[in-house]
């Protein structure tokens, strides 16, 4: 696998502050508009705990971002090509989800991130996740499951999901061994 761009969450943590800063909001208001707890918050902002990707997903509405508006650069210009080497990449430290940003530019309404989800791995997104955006699932290897609105869907190589609902979603790896997935976002 590809080393990891900022394991650190360092630029994570610039990029939540300068967006709150950017609002003129407290981190009182944060916490308010992500129900993330303020101690949460300021502990994120100075690299001292690693967001979940549940928790990133809340953080991002409350900006009113998709995830990978988050941990993009919103200086990219529009369909600039996006090398492999400067795709960033985050790591959740709870499950070791993998995601890779694989295009986002301004003015695109789609995204795309390719996931590497390990073995026996689950990751729950909450509703607000898909406010926003719609996604398509593609299953490039491995298997996968989706529970979307309490509904289970099997998915193997090659398979395709739309989320088109708001609710809370899990994806899991069932299986003994890695599964890697794209993820194709479109704002509603």
């Amino acid at each position: 696998m590809d080393t990891l761009v900022d394991t650190s969450g360092q630029a994570i943590a610039r990029r939540i502050q300068l967006e709150r800063k950017a609002r003129k909001w407290s981190m009182s208001d944060l916490a308010a508009r992500s129900d993330i707890s303020k101690a949460a918050i300021s502990k994120i902002e100075r690299g001292e705990m690693s967001p979940t990707a549940s928790v990133l997903v809340r953080l991002a509405h409350a900006f009113d971002m998709t995830l990978a508006g988050l941990l993009m650069r919103a200086e990219q210009e529009e369909g600039a090509v996006q090398r492999a080497a400067d795709q960033p990449m985050w790591q959740d430290p709870e499950t070791s989800y993998v995601r890779r940003q694989i295009f986002r530019a301004p003015n695109i309404p789609v995204e795309m991130a390719k996931i590497y989800l390990p073995a026996g791995a689950s990751v729950t997104l909450p509703a607000t996740a898909f406010e926003i955006m719609r996604e398509v699932i593609y299953v490039l290897d491995g298997r996968l499951s989706i529970t979307d609105a309490g509904i289970n869907h099997h998915l193997e190589t090659g398979d395709s999901y739309g989320l088109s609902k708001t609710a809370e979603v899990t994806f899991h790896n069932p299986t003994n061994e890695p599964c890697t997935y794209i993820v194709a976002l479109a704002r509603n």
